[in-house]
Parts: structure tokens; sequence; C-alpha cells
């Protein structure tokens, strides 16, 4: 099972390949995972990676696509794999599928995660977590029970900064410039999967497991 998750901030693409991971026992590669653990191990791509982050520049895209063929070349990801974050362009896309052909592993299908606008904002602009547990609430989907428990027992329900409308617009507005075109190309391709994302996360696990 080879696949690549797409969807908008907020749609749980990272939640729901962490279940996909723990069932079937093949890795999510995370592209910012990737990037931190090639650097601590020292790999060819991984010190290219380094020397460019210490610069305080963005990693190109042939050095993201070197550590995603050394990640993939290992042993855990010989039954499959799950790439989430990457690709974010169509050239990266391009590119993603060049890599795969080489190395003989093509992906079976990119899974997009379908979540409304609107309940995106609230997903995100709603995040807070107990500042007594670490439990992450949301104050439009949590239970007023969960919530108050925080609150009752002395802890805050705090809000991180970059959950902010703002941010969480503009983060929105450059999925939809970037990524979105993701959608037409592997359609295009035949290999769109669609799931609606909505609901409860054992509801869109089921969803996602059906479709694959």
């Amino acid at each position: 099972m080879r696949i690549v998750l797409l969807g908008a901030p907020g749609s749980g693409k990272g939640t729901q390949a962490k279940k996909l991971m723990a069932d079937r026992n093949i890795p999510q590669v995370s592209t910012g995972d990737m990037l931190r653990e090639a650097v601590a191990a020292g790999t060819r791509f991984g010190l290219k990676a380094k020397a460019v982050m210490d610069a305080g520049n963005l990693v190109p895209d042939d050095v993201v696509l070197g550590i995603i063929s050394e990640r993939l070349s290992q042993p855990d990801a010989e039954n499959g794999f799950i790439l989430d974050g990457f690709p974010r362009t169509t050239q990266q896309a391009l590119d993603l599928e060049d890599l795969l052909d080489e190395m003989g592993t093509p992906l079976d299908t990119a899974v997009l995660m379908d979540v409304d606008f609107d309940i995106l904002m609230k997903r995100l602009t709603g995040r807070r977590t107990c500042s007594l547990t670490g439990k992450l609430l949301n104050v439009h989907f949590s239970s007023r029970e969960e919530l108050d428990a925080c609150t009752r027992a002395g802890g805050q329900l705090i809000q991180r900064e970059d959950d902010n409308e703002e941010t969480i617009r503009n983060r929105l507005d450059v999925y939809r410039e970037n990524t979105e075109p993701l959608v037409e190309f592997y359609k295009k391709r035949g290999k769109l999967t669609t799931i609606n994302a909505e609901g409860s996360i054992d509801e869109v696990y089921q969803r996602l497991l059906g479709a694959l």
C-alpha cells in the first residue's frame, strides 16, 4: 500500500496516517520528521539539508527527494508507505513520480481528505490545550463537560499563538494556491481517492479503510 495523503491543514491527515501505520504496519513518512531524522543521522542528503537550514533557507526539492529516496529504501518501507506533507506542488508530484518509478515502487493512490472550509476554520481556530493535563480540546467540537472539567480543576484552555483566524486563513489560502492543483494532477492519472473527512476520528478511519 503506497499512498500520498492530501488535504488542507486541519483535515486530519496526521491522525489518520498514525492509525493506518499502527494497523497495517507501514511507516508514515512525514517530510518534517524525515528531514530531522536525516540531519540527526548525518546521511548524505541530511548533511546537505543541514547546511541549507543552518543558512536559514528552505531545503530545495532535489534534497527533499534525496531524503525521501533514502527513507523509502529502509526495510520498514518494503510493504508500503504513507507520504504525508509531500508533494505540495505539481512539480514535486512529477519529481516524486519519476523517483518512485525509478525505485520500482509506483504510487497506488493519492487520498484526499475532504473537509468543508468552514469546518476547517472551526477545527483550527477552536483548538485549545488544557494547561493541567495537556489534553487537546476544541471549543466548537468538544463537549461542555470536557471543557468544564479542565477549568473546574483549575486549568486554563490555552490557544496556540498561530491558531488565530488571520494566520489560519493565510495557511488555507496557501494550501488552495499551491496544493489544491494536486487534486487535478492525481485525478487525471486515475489515482485520486476522495473520502469525506468530516465526523469523528473513527468514522473517518472506517471510510479511509473502505476506500483503500
